[in-house]
Parts: C-alpha cells; structure tokens; sequence
C-alpha cells in the first residue's frame, strides 16, 4: 500500500541535515550554557549561532529573539505578557475570530483577569478587514493579534495594512506567522509588527521548539521565572539540540525557501483543480489566490470529515480535518463557522498539507483513493439519500 503523508500543518519530519546537526548536543556536547566551562561554551554558540540563523529568516536582529518551547507558548507569551506589560495604559485586546486557540484562549484568560476582549470578524475567504481592526480599536486598546496566515484554510492576512493602522494608534501588534515563517517570505520591519511567533516544526525543524520575535524596545512580563536565560525573559534550562535543530531548519528554509514554495504551489493547484472536478459537491474553503503554498482546504458534503480521515487512513493516506490541536475534539472548526460556514457542512472538512517530499503520483493516489471513500459515506448518509429525493423531486 502506498504511504502518503498530507498533514504538514500537523508538523513535517525533520530534514536529515537537521537531524545530523542535533546528534552531539544530545551526546558528547551535553553542557549547560549557563555553565561557565567549555562544555557550557559548546551549548551556548550552539544557542546563539541559532539565534542568529533565525534572525536571518525573519529578517530579525537576532538579539530580539527568544527562544520558548512551543509555538503555542510563543502566542501565550505574546498575548499575556504583552497586555501584562501595558496594563497601566489600559486593558483593552482585540484578537480575530480565527484565531489559533493558544491566542483566543490566552485571550480568554486575560478576559478573567479584568481585560476586555473585541473578536474582529472575517469574510467567506477568513479575510481579516483591516478596517475592522480599525474600528475595534480604542483608547485604552494596548494589544491587537491578528495571525498571519491561517493553517486551516490557508488563508493569508493584510499584515501589512493593519500594522499602519496599529502603528498609527500606537498599539502593540503582534502576529502569530507559525503557519507562515518558513513556508513563505516573512521580513519583520516590512510587515511593521512589534512581535511575532514561530515554531521549528512547521518548517522541518524539530517539535518542541519555537520563539518570538520581539521588537527592540517593547515590553514584556515573563510569564516563566526562576532564572537569566534568554535575556532574563523566559526562565529555565535551554533545550540545547531542539534551539540548534530550528536554527539549521531556519538557514535551509531561507535558502530553499523559492524552490519550495513553487514546488508546493504546483501540487496544491492541481489538488483544488482536480478534487472538485472529481467529485460533486466540493467546497473548497480559504481564499483562492492569497494563500499558503502547501495548503489545499475543502469541505465535502452529506458526511463526517472523521470518517474520511480514517477510511484515508486504512488507504495510506494522512490528513486532518482541522487545526492537529483540535483534531480530537470531534466539533466544527471555528474557523469555518467564523468564515460563515454552516456547521453541517464545517463537520464535512478534509485539509491536505503538503510538505516538500510530496510527489505529483501522491496527488493521483489521493483523486483514485478518496472518491470511493465519499461515494461508500454518501450512500450512508441520511442527509445525502435526503438531498437525492430533493433533487429528484421525490
């Protein structure tokens, strides 16, 4: 049976130059570098020569970059630490709709500390309005977080725009680019945010690793204390072979990053094109020109997006049906009903990722195997035999 893996978003497997360069700092080069000896000396350059790679990626200094565990630690780290920082101003934090759970819930959780909370919406393609972020705003507003571009759908934002609007009402803004750093071009000072998050896995990087981007000269509470790493801004022991790991992931994504990006863009056309054409009653979901080069997003209707998942799975083939931290939840994305999707057809949804190991033969397996699969689902489907009658005038 072939192996077919279309769940990026989810993580990507690790490059073998990754992989080769982390082997010693988990062996012979196991130091602290907080140590001062040479074993501390070899774990530190290798946190640093990092810092700097990343820097580069981002178009970053790297003295504005701090390492965490998660990308999902990052956006707690923006959201909390950044309205923390500025409380005095006000407690006012506009964040959009689709945003990834790790910002909304932080958000949620400034809510029960006296913060109060704007959702700006999104149109039928998850376009954030940069003049709804406009008008979201007031005089006591200290943070906006828009995400850059949306792993479920794919979907990329007008970072740009609404930072010229932020900037103008001289409002921290902060911008959750783990779907987007390493799968396309971001430059910090041309986007104009003040902070921005990341994650190694989202670019062949390892897991539990990532960092944020803050802007020389903004503030922020650390949300982790008992010691002086990462400049005093984020406590604890560095996780030496995951830092160096993203560092030579962030170095390969720059240099790769056009060849990729066309790669990626080709399979994912022909995936739009070609399921919809292959089979009735395809939504495809996100916005059609603007979005992530990796990412093809549908929803099929009349059946479950779980029950595709796993009879795609019984055929070799990989793929989520949303976010992969909500994956379990079995309910409607957020996204799509934020997007104006009814939640019927939300419970329908399919996303493909796809990484730069996928093949055009990987594209034809998934059109031979995945009609089937919706025609067998369909024809126990209620809603569907509902539809038929309807259709036929039954």
């Amino acid at each position: 049976m072939r192996k077919v893996y279309l769940d990026n978003m989810a993580t990507t497997p690790l490059l073998p130059e990754v992989y080769e360069l982390m082997l010693p700092y988990l062996g012979e080069a196991f130091g602290n570098p907080s140590s001062i000896h040479q074993w501390g000396d070899r774990a530190r350059e290798a946190i640093e020569t990092a810092r700097d790679q990343v820097a580069e990626l981002i178009g970053a200094s790297a003295s504005e970059i701090i390492f965490t565990g998660s990308g999902t630690e990052s956006n707690n780290f923006a959201i909390k630490g950044l309205a923390l920082a500025q409380q005095k101003k006000g407690k006012h934090v506009v964040v959009s709709a689709i945003e990834h759970f790790s910002v909304l819930h932080s958000a949620k959780t400034l809510e029960k500390m006296g913060f109060e909370l704007t959702l700006v919406p999104v149109d039928k393609h998850g376009v954030v309005n940069p003049e709804d972020v406009r008008q979201s705003l007031r005089k006591d507003t200290v943070l906006v977080s828009i995400l850059h571009a949306n792993g479920e759908v794919g979907t990329i934002e007008p970072i740009r725009e609404i930072a010229q609007i932020t900037r103008e009402a001289n409002v921290i803004f902060h911008t959750d680019a783990v779907a987007a750093v390493g799968n396309i071009p971001v430059d910090v000072k041309e986007l104009g945010v003040d902070a921005l998050s990341l994650a190694g896995n989202q670019f062949y990087g390892p897991k539990g690793v990532g960092a944020l981007w803050l802007r020389k000269g903004v503030r922020i509470t650390p949300l982790i204390d008992g010691g002086v790493q990462e400049g005093g801004r984020r406590a604890g022991t560095e996780n030496v072979p995951a830092i160096a790991g993203l560092g030579k992931a962030a170095e390969l994504a720059k240099i790769n990053m056009a060849s990729r990006m066309e790669h990626l863009a080709l399979l994912r056309d022909c995936l739009l094109t070609a399921l919809p054409a292959k089979i009735a009653h395809v939504v495809v979901t996100g916005h059609p020109k603007h979005r992530l080069p990796g990412n093809a997003s549908f929803c099929v209707e009349f059946i479950e997006g779980e029950s595709m998942l796993m009879l795609l799975d019984s055929q070799g083939v990989a793929v989520t049906s949303g976010s992969a931290c909500t994956s379990r939840a079995l309910k409607a994305s957020h996204v799509l009903i934020a997007m104006g999707i009814p939640h019927a057809l939300a419970q329908s949804s399919v996303l493909f990722t796809l990484g730069i190991d996928n093949t055009s033969e990987d594209i034809d397996y998934v059109l031979e195997v995945l009609p089937p699969i919706v025609d067998k689902l369909r024809q126990m489907s209620p809603l569907y035999s509902k539809f038929i009658k309807v259709d036929k005038g039954d």
